[in-house]
């Protein structure tokens, strides 16, 4: 049986789970939190971690406290759920990550010695390597350089981690040039298949092809693509503003070449 929570009230995070405890009380809680599971609470997880991401991006740090407390209350929430299931409580989650801390920092919490940024990066990941493949031994199952990956993570996020876990066994291009020739063929073949009038599913399968091509050149540029991104989208929306609030005080409703010309003036202003 997993430990039972702390619900006294000498801290906060008491209050906390009392306030999750009485929100999925089957007698008195709230019918919306009572019929929620993991895998409704799941994508609220991930909206409240961009969120904290959203108020670091504009530094606001009014909005940071909040949207912190927000995704504390998601780890409370599943906590919970789980607590109820007889499977582990917050206490259990809070020691996981404290030994886990411990674990992968030998050099701070025992004799291990490193000495730059790059050596702790090298032993941070042969400690993950060794976990999983305990996880791996204890499933009985095949050890790949790929498990761990998480199916959930954002699309660019995902594709980098599985290209940097191939390339740790060679398979990569040594320089950033040779991407540009795997670009160019991945448009190629969807230029071929949109000549063909190809079947959606074909279609979508070499526009994934090719955004995972250009997500290698980010990567062995060392970029950022899921960054390069939402900078690129950011830049986009400023720009397409200033063309609507031009195209607003013109009488009549500009056509594509005239949107065309306001958009080259907006970049103009920007540059």
């Amino acid at each position: 049986m997993a430990a039972a929570s702390n619900t006294g009230t000498s801290h906060p995070i008491d209050h906390l789970l009392e306030v999750m405890a009485r929100l999925r009380d089957p007698q008195r809680g709230c019918p919306w939190d009572r019929e929620q599971e993991f895998s409704t609470i799941a994508p609220y997880t991930i909206e409240e971690a961009y969120e904290v991401a959203d108020a670091i991006a504009r530094n606001d740090m009014v909005a940071l406290k909040d949207e912190l407390g927000d995704l504390l209350f998601q780890v409370v929430f599943h906590a919970r759920m789980a607590e109820e299931a007889g499977i582990f409580a917050f206490g259990d989650v809070i020691a996981a990550i404290a030994d886990k801390m411990e674990r992968r920092h030998p050099h701070v919490f025992a004799d291990a010695e490193i000495t730059s940024v790059a050596a702790q990066n090298r032993a941070w990941e042969e400690n993950k390597a060794a976990e999983r493949r305990g996880r791996s031994r204890e499933a009985g199952t095949a050890e790949s350089v790929l498990d761990g990956v998480a199916l959930a993570l954002p699309a660019l996020l995902r594709a980098v981690k599985l290209q940097k876990r191939a390339a740790r066994i060679g398979f990569d291009w040594p320089q950033a040039n040779e991407v540009f020739e795997k670009i160019a063929e991945e448009i190629a073949e969807l230029r071929a298949e949109i000549d063909r009038g190809g079947e959606r599913d074909r279609l979508e399968d070499e526009i994934g092809d090719l955004l995972f091509a250009v997500t290698n050149l980010a990567r062995k540029l060392d970029l950022d693509p899921e960054a390069a991104l939402r900078r690129a989208t950011a830049k986009f929306e400023r720009r397409f503003r200033r063309v609507e609030a031009a195209a607003t005080e013109q009488t009549a409703l500009p056509d594509l070449e005239a949107l065309e010309v306001l958009w080259q003036e907006a970049k103009r202003e920007e540059n």
